[in-house]
């Protein structure tokens, strides 16, 4: 087992690898970036160690500070959590290099999956449902023109080296393809360095249903049951649930053994998600994989019982798994709280939170890194918290989530709490009747004080 873990990420995923580590018994190593001095991840960190000025270029993503960082602390493993690094094929190789375990895919892992146009012919050899579209990347834009007449409007253009939304078009008619190909490739570009493009048939009124799972060097994979992460804003996730409103046992069998066959075929490594969409008519179709742990991993944790960071960590020092496949047998809701306004269009808010009272109770988990007198900088997500509730049955957890959102007091800084305050009334979310298409329609109720 490992005797020094290095966390090469900020806020409360750090704090949440932690609080692993030492339960394990297990020294930890926090990296912060100048903004980040006074943050929880690096007073509760056995070590810490400044990698840099605030712009996440010149810290969190600066690979030989990092590398440096864990040179001189003698880590002789590094968790990169999610975002940042943590699918960078050349620092998982960089890290080989060192004689420093990375936890988390292989650099081929990553390169394989971390491409979608490559992942998706992956997937359609391994035998699990893709969506309808392009083979690999599309050359030019008469190509372009020719697949989209194949597949049939209404078509997804997406970026492949793409992410967060970035480089993603849909488009229903044919007049309006050259333009979507223009500027999907321009933003390509500018966010990834890459403008290749692929094409999809765009699927009505989908749902984004994820699988949980871990694989073992033995080349064996289990599944942790699903995650919906249907309620999205510009595809960035707003909250999550399991198990999903939408699903079936039949279906979840399903898409449970095709996620087992995807993780089995390319015989990953470590906890990952194999990310679907799902039609009405509950066809399901291979989206992408993350090669690291999710944002939304505590409510599969909560449900089941089982510490993903934990089992990360067994893995990637050569311990098998179990091989069991898991169902929910409670349920549970996480919402992510950010710095932004919703009642103007989620603008960032960035700033010193005055006061914060955290909610609590049977069933209420909050990860964080902030407290009261905590400045919120500007240069990073601006997710500062995760709300999560668990109960037996779904309108448990609806009603315990209300409790809690209103138990959360933060001052100082507009967060998105009223937000998910008036999704947990809304009648469609309430009956679990949402896509990923629900956030066009919701209106947020002015506050009663205007």
């Amino acid at each position: 087992m490992f005797k020094k873990i290095l966390i090469a990420n900020r806020g409360e995923i750090a704090l949440r690898i932690i609080r692993t580590c030492k339960e394990m018994g297990i020294k930890t190593v926090a990296v912060y970036s100048k903004a980040d001095e006074e943050s929880l991840h690096v007073r509760f960190a056995d070590e810490a160690v400044c990698i840099g000025p605030p712009p996440s270029s010149e810290s969190y993503l600066k690979i030989s500070n990092i590398i440096a960082a864990a040179e001189i602390t003698n880590a002789d493993a590094i968790h990169p959590g999610y975002g940042f690094l943590a699918e960078n094929a050349k620092f998982s190789k960089i890290c080989e290099e060192h004689n420093i375990k990375f936890i988390g895919a292989s650099p081929e892992m990553i390169d394989r999956m971390g491409d979608k146009a490559s992942a998706k012919s992956t997937m359609i050899a391994a035998g699990v449902p893709c969506v309808p579209g392009s083979e690999g990347i599309i050359p030019d834009f008469e190509t372009c023109k020719k697949l989209a007449k194949e597949t049939g409007y209404p078509v997804m253009l997406k970026a492949s080296a793409g992410g967060g939304g970035k480089g993603m078009r849909a488009v229903w008619k044919e007049e309006k393809l050259q333009d979507a190909w223009e500027s999907a490739r321009q933003e390509s570009k500018a966010a990834f360095g890459n403008d290749d493009m692929y094409m999809e048939k765009l699927i009505e009124e989908p749902r984004h249903i994820e699988i949980q799972v871990v694989g073992d060097s033995t080349g064996k994979a289990c599944h942790l049951s699903e995650r919906d992460c249907s309620i999205q804003r510009r595809h960035q996730k707003l909250t999550e649930e399991t198990p999903s409103p939408f699903m079936t046992k039949k279906l979840r069998n399903d898409m449970g053994m095709a996620a087992v066959k995807a993780a089995e075929y390319i015989k990953y490594e470590g906890a990952g998600t194999v990310e679907f969409l799902v039609d009405k008519h509950r066809n399901f179709f291979f989206m992408e994989m993350n090669t690291r742990i999710q944002v939304e991993h505590p409510i599969t944790e909560q449900v089941i019982d089982f510490d993903l960071i934990r089992e990360q960590i067994l893995v990637a020092a050569g311990v098998p798994i179990s091989g069991k496949h898991y169902t929910p047998n409670l349920h549970s809701i996480e919402c992510r709280i950010n710095a932004e306004d919703p009642y103007n269009d989620f603008r960032p808010c960035p700033g010193k939170i005055t006061v914060l009272h955290a909610p609590g109770g049977h069933g209420v988990r909050l990860d964080t890194h902030v407290y009261a007198g905590y400045v919120i900088p500007p240069y990073y997500d601006s997710m500062i918290a995760k709300l999560i509730t668990t109960a037996q049955t779904r309108d448990e957890a609806i009603n315990k989530m209300k409790r809690a959102l209103d138990e959360f007091v933060i001052e100082g800084v507009k967060t998105t709490i009223p937000f998910h305050r008036q999704l947990m009334d809304h009648p469609d979310y309430v009956a679990g009747n949402y896509t990923t298409a629900f956030m066009n329609t919701f209106k947020m109720t002015p506050p009663e004080d205007e």
